[in-house]
C-alpha cells in the first residue's frame, strides 16, 4: 500500500501497536504525527523513523480536550493536511468491578471511548479539507462479547465499536472511511508485562503480534471492511457467545482451563529468561 505524502496521526504511538503502525505507515511513505504521554519514548521512535519519513511528536494525554485540539493544529501546521487518524491509545485495569478504584473505571471510559469520540469529531473537518481519508479505531474482542473480570474495559470497547459503526453511517456519502480493528491478546507490553494479572481466558486463543495488528490497520484504511477481528476464529466465537449467552457460559470454563495452562508455561518461560539474564 502506498500512503506517500498522506499525513497520519496515531495516538499511543510510542510503543506496542502504535509504534508498529507508525513503522508500517513510514514504510508506505506517510508523514507521521505521533502522540503519547511519554516524550522520551516518542523521541526514540521518531528518531528511528525520521530516516524514512517526516515525523512530528506531541506529548499529551488524550483525555485532555485542549491537547486534542492542539494535536490537529500541529499536524495541520507541519504538514498542511490530515488524512488519517488512528485511535490506538488505551487503558486497562484488570479485575472484578469492586476491586478496581472508581478513578480507574472512569479512566478506562475516558481513554478508550471518550477520547476517540472527541478526536474523531476534531478529525472530520481536517479530513474533509484534505479531500478524504480514514479514521481507524483500535477496539478489542472484549468489545464483541461481555467479559467478566474486565467489565469497564469491555464496556468501553463495545461503545467504541458502536460509535465507529454509527459515524460510518453518518459519513457514508463522503470519502471518509470508518473502521475498527478488534484484536484478542497481543504480544505487547500492554499484556506481556503483567502476565499475572491477565485473565486466563485471554490465553485460550492465538496471540497476535503488534505487526499483524498494524498491517490490518493499514488495510482497513482503503478496503471495504468495517471491522477486522483478530484472529478470525476468535471473532467468530465472540459473535457466537454474544448471540447465544448460554453457550459462552458453557465453554468459558473449558477455555479458562486451556488458557491457564498456556499462561503457566509463559510465566515459566519468562522466569527462565529472567534468571538467565541475571547470570
Amino acid at each position: 500500500m502506498n500512503f506517500k505524502d498522506k499525513t497520519v496521526i496515531i495516538t499511543g504511538g510510542s510503543e506496542g501497536v502504535g509504534a508498529e503502525t507508525a513503522r508500517a505507515f513510514a514504510r508506505a511513505g506517510a508523514n507521521l504525527v505521533l502522540a503519547a504521554r511519554g516524550k522520551k519514548k516518542l523521541e526514540q521512535i521518531a528518531d528511528e523513523l525520521r530516516r524514512q519519513t517526516r515525523v512530528e511528536i506531541f506529548a499529551m494525554d488524550v483525555v485532555d480536550a485542549d491537547a486534542c485540539t492542539n494535536l490537529f493544529k500541529k499536524a495541520q501546521f507541519e504538514f498542511d493536511a490530515v488524512h488519517i487518524l488512528v485511535n490506538n491509545a488505551g487503558y486497562h485495569v484488570r479485575g472484578p468491578v469492586d476491586t478496581i478504584d472508581a478513578e480507574d473505571h472512569g479512566k478506562m471510559i475516558d481513554v478508550n471511548l471518550r477520547a476517540p469520540i472527541v478526536l474523531s469529531r476534531l478529525a472530520l473537518p481536517y479530513i474533509r479539507e484534505s479531500g478524504g481519508g480514514a479514521i481507524i479505531n483500535v477496539a478489542s474482542l472484549a468489545g464483541r462479547t461481555p467479559v467478566a473480570g474486565a467489565a469497564s474495559y469491555s464496556a468501553s470497547k463495545f461503545g467504541l465499536r458502536a460509535f465507529t459503526f454509527a459515524l460510518a453511517d453518518e459519513v457514508a456519502d463522503e470519502p471518509i472511511k470508518l473502521a475498527v480493528v478488534s484484536p484478542g491478546p497481543i504480544s505487547t507490553g500492554f499484556m506481556m508485562d503483567n502476565l499475572d494479572s491477565v485473565l486466563d481466558l485471554n490465553f485460550s486463543q492465538p496471540i497476535s503480534t503488534a505487526e499483524e495488528v498494524a498491517a490490518e490497520i493499514l488495510k482497513l484504511c482503503s478496503n471495504f471492511k468495517r471491522e477486522r477481528s483478530m484472529p478470525p476464529v476468535s471473532g467468530f466465537l465472540t459473535t457466537l457467545t454474544y448471540l447465544v449467552p448460554w453457550f459462552g457460559r458453557t465453554v468459558r470454563p473449558l477455555l479458562e482451563r486451556k488458557g491457564r495452562e498456556v499462561k503457566r508455561r509463559m510465566l515459566a518461560e519468562a522466569h527462565r529468561q529472567k534468571q538467565e539474564g541475571s547470570q
